[in-house]
């Protein structure tokens, strides 16, 4: 079993106000995104915003990663590189966001769609939303990792959708992945028992088609196999004695 650190009240708050500025940030991000948006934009603006909170973008650095951001566009699951790309009308758009302040990390994701979508598409991100909200239901003290993994799956297969196998959520803390992984499918009952004071980052990755992924030759960018549609949706929650306490929840756009 992994050992998943239990935070401590102080860094509890020091989480929480790494999460409320990643909240905003991705917030803010999404109410920039339209037609005619280079994702190098987006993510130039995500930087700046992370900068005026006195916080650092997370993602910088790690594993030799140079932006403050992943956006992940259609086809793409995760970790897709900020450049060129101009969106388009009917794409949608993932934005992967992590923050760091007073040593401890921030996490959210969440897919915006640009303009007009096809109502496929965003009956897949209102189920990929629907999961996550499902996983966060089961993210109580006493209940075991596998609760939160199987709502996630069964919310996302009871709907047509299939669920990334290869990609996971995790802890986080003073560092931005820390144990456990956290599957997007699984037995309920099974896995580690949760206890207050437990922060998870939990991600569903749900896609149009099959669940196969593979990456690209940048040696970041994941994409579906089949070249179907991928969204991502992710909060970081805090486990308490009463109800989870979703850190990274901001406004409405997401």
């Amino acid at each position: 079993m992994p050992k998943i650190k239990v935070k401590s009240a102080d860094q509890i708050e020091r989480i929480k106000r790494a999460c409320a500025i990643v909240g905003w940030v991705l917030d803010s991000v999404g109410q920039e995104i339209g037609v005619g948006i280079t994702t190098k934009y987006l993510d130039s603006f995500a930087e700046k915003l992370i900068g005026e909170k006195d916080a650092l973008p997370v993602f910088i650095g790690y594993r030799g990663y140079k932006h403050a951001t992943c956006i992940s566009v259609n086809e793409e699951v995760v970790h897709g590189i900020p450049g060129d790309k101009i969106l388009r009308e009917g794409d949608i758009v993932s934005v992967d966001v992590g923050g760091k302040i007073d040593g401890f990390c921030g996490d959210a994701a969440a897919t915006f769609p640009v303009g007009k979508v096809e109502k496929k598409y965003t009956r897949l991100m209102d189920t990929a939303r629907q999961a996550l909200e499902a996983g966060i239901r089961q993210a109580r003290a006493g209940n075991h990792l596998g609760d939160i993994s199987s709502a996630i799956q069964k919310i996302a297969e009871a709907n047509g959708f299939s669920v990334v196998r290869e990609l996971y959520g995790h802890g986080i803390g003073e560092d931005l992945h820390e144990d456990p992984l956290i599957p997007n499918f699984g037995r309920p009952g099974e896995g580690p028992i949760l206890s207050p004071g437990m922060v998870l980052a939990i991600e569903p990755m749900l896609n149009m088609g099959g669940w196969k992924i593979k990456t690209l030759e940048d040696g970041w960018t994941v994409i579906t196999a089949d070249g179907q549609r991928s969204c991502h949706f992710e909060h970081t929650v805090l486990i308490t004695e009463k109800d989870p306490e979703i850190l990274t929840l901001r406004g409405k756009t997401w």
